[in-house]
């Protein structure tokens, strides 16, 4: 047999090549519902998970068993009865340690990635193991894949063109005039997910948080395909320039909205980064733009899953900050109505209402706070996992640690992702209606963004002054004739909600 987890559902998880299943090969699925009962996932998430894998096992039809246990042990030992069984790795290491612990279970390459493991080890390597910038390896992957590439040249002469994706969103206009995304339908099957998903709850089986409305996210591999189409059609051209701006009124803006569709497998990271190449030599879209998305698909996410696994478990535990508050129960109930601040109280209602956000309010809004507030980034990792539709630990875990909270003190990144209410002012229409001033430090009308980002430099002045990415402000703190009392305040605010 062989094992197709939850993540595992498109067709290149089926090919023969590479240790893959031959054609006839019977295949297992397994819902276990102890994966909800350990931790409280977003609803809509929970929903979609269950909804892709019902939906590829009626694909399948006879050649698929599904079963539905209390645990994948469980389940692989109705199923597979003692016959051996073939899977691919999995995504993420509590799964790798699973499989390789059952009897007669063979672990494959991972597939759904650009660059095998031991291709990418061998050029970290190659790198002493550190100083590993995702602008080098993103031009590594370029070259080795030809993507978007004139012979031995990037197309356009350049490789990076994130100089002309910074737009601050159009003035006097609620939402970006662009064609819609794609949204899918539901059917029978979600709405047998769903009545589960009730019953479980009423039963005390599991709880979640957020709210489940209409599917908004591809559950099938036809679905994911439209929405591929209809982004590099209708939405991709505009894509590049608003890539990191922010609209009250419109959180999806010209963003593809693919990411749960490639973490779930149904899309091939090489399959879109090729649609969108197209589209440019064919003069349907603009180099920035098209080169703006190959950075996140063939860039990004390719380097934070290769970094997950070549960084190894302990990087979980990482915190060089010693930031050890708890999550505060606002924040995990998501619960917006309570914040003040219009930015947070924005972007956690969209987190709350679709389980989704882009990368922009997850980093400067979301992470910003919790980096702030010194909150614990092993519980803000395992926060943005559960409450997002496209979070999986391997997806999460450099993210977040590396990325958005500098708990591994620059290891993945060169500075602390952080910023004043003044950047959230310039990239977004999200300060006007607020009662904060990001000008504002103290007093009444202090963005607690603003206090809070000066806050945070004063705690952690000895380590960053070293940093030349953030030397300069850690400076500046002396000369804050009002210090003194933004410490004062910010001890006041604590983790209430803002």
């Amino acid at each position: 047999m062989h094992w197709l987890f939850g993540d595992q559902l498109g067709p290149h998880f089926l090919t023969p090549e590479g240790e893959g299943p031959g054609r006839a090969t019977p295949l297992l699925m397994i819902e276990a519902r102890s994966v909800f009962r350990r931790r409280r996932f977003h609803r809509a998430k929970a929903h979609l998970v269950l909804s892709a894998m019902r939906h590829r096992a009626a694909e399948l039809g006879d050649r698929v068993t599904y079963v539905r246990a209390e645990t994948y042990r469980d389940g692989l030992d109705r199923a597979a009865r003692g016959r051996a069984v073939g899977v691919h790795h999995p995504t993420s290491h509590a799964a790798l340690r699973l499989v390789r612990a059952l009897p007669r279970v063979t672990v494959g390459p991972a597939r759904g990635f650009l660059v095998p493991m031991a291709d990418f080890a061998a050029w970290a390597d190659g790198h002493g193991g550190k100083k590993l910038r995702q602008e080098d390896f993103y031009r590594w992957v370029r070259r080795g894949h030809d993507l978007l590439m004139d012979g031995g040249r990037p197309a356009g002469d350049r490789w990076n063109l994130d100089h002309d994706n910074r737009e601050a969103p159009p003035r006097g206009t609620p939402v970006l005039r662009v064609g819609r995304p794609y949204r899918p339908r539901e059917d029978d099957i979600d709405a047998e997910v769903r009545r589960d998903l009730d019953r479980w709850e009423r039963d005390g089986h599991v709880s979640f948080v957020g709210r489940d409305g209409p599917r908004l996210f591809p559950a099938t591999r036809a679905e994911a395909l439209r929405a591929l189409r209809r982004f590099v059609e209708h939405r991709l051209a505009t894509f590049g320039p608003y890539e990191d701006a922010m609209l009250a009124a419109d959180p999806v803006m010209s963003h593809s909205l693919l990411s749960s569709s490639l973490n779930l497998g149904l899309l091939d990271p090489a399959e879109c980064v090729e649609e969108a190449e197209r589209a440019w030599r064919a003069g349907r879209v603009p180099l920035n733009s098209v080169e703006g998305f190959v950075r996140q698909v063939a860039g990004w996410r390719e380097y934070v899953w290769q970094l997950y696994w070549y960084f190894g478990e302990d990087y979980r535990r990482s915190n060089e900050l010693r930031h050890t508050a708890p999550l505060p129960d606002w924040w995990n109930d998501l619960d917006a109505d309570t914040v003040g601040a219009n930015c947070l109280r924005t972007v956690l209602a969209q987190v709350r209402d679709t389980g989704w956000t882009h990368h922009i309010p997850r980093l400067m809004v979301l992470g910003s706070h919790a980096l702030q507030r010194g909150w614990d980034p092993a519980a803000v990792t395992d926060w943005f996992h559960r409450c997002f539709v496209d979070g999986y630990d391997w997806v999460m875990l450099p993210n977040v640690v590396g990325m958005s909270q500098y708990a591994d003190g620059g290891r993945m990144t060169t500075k602390p992702y952080t910023s004043g209410g003044a950047y959230i002012h310039r990239m977004s229409d999200l300060c006007g209606p607020c009662a904060y001033r990001p000008g504002d430090r103290t007093g009444e009308h202090a963005c607690p963004y603003t206090a809070g980002y000066w806050a945070f430099l004063d705690r952690h002045r000895e380590r960053l002054a070293g940093n030349q990415r953030v030397a300069r402000p850690v400076r500046q703190l002396d000369r804050l004739p009002d210090l003194a009392d933004v410490r004062e305040q910010e001890r006041a605010r604590g983790d209430a909600p803002p």
